[in-house]
């Protein structure tokens, strides 16, 4: 995906600090929650943070590789830059959450809600952490920061 210089904003898209706070407040309602199951089942001892550990990691470093998939544009004349909807990490996110809502209501299935809880966590922060470190990164070669 190339960054193209535009004029004008388009009017799907929406200046990047705005997304980032949305993706951000999204981040920590999934993360609270997930913590919270997460520490209720390695104290019954259905999951270790080792394993959460083991997972969280690759998908972490998966996740922040993604950034790269997330269409932006710079916007000189306004000094912004946007970016538009990923439809593929949506897609990801979303049966991963399906999926993870039907393993936590079957008892022998627990376990791997925790892994998918990992695997979502992961991704969520890395891909967010890189298209944050995308942003600035457009913004100091632009000349963009205020």
């Amino acid at each position: 995906m190339t960054d193209l210089n535009h004029d004008e904003i388009p009017k799907p898209f929406k200046k990047s600090n705005i997304k980032i706070r949305i993706r951000t407040v999204i981040l920590l309602v999934f993360g609270t929650l997930f913590m919270i199951a997460l520490i209720r089942d390695c104290k019954a001892g259905i999951f270790c943070w080792k394993w959460g550990l083991m997972i969280f990691i690759p998908f972490l470093i998966i996740g922040f590789w993604m950034r790269k998939l997330v269409p932006m544009q710079v916007h000189l004349a306004s000094k912004c830059i946007t970016f538009s909807f990923d439809k593929i990490y949506f897609s990801i996110i979303l049966l991963l959450v399906i999926i993870k809502a039907v393993t936590g209501h079957i008892p022998v299935m627990v376990f791997w809600s925790d892994v998918i809880m990992c695997i979502i966590l992961g991704l969520m922060i890395g891909r967010l952490s890189g298209i944050c470190l995308r942003v600035r990164d457009l913004k100091k070669s632009h000349n963009l920061f205020d």
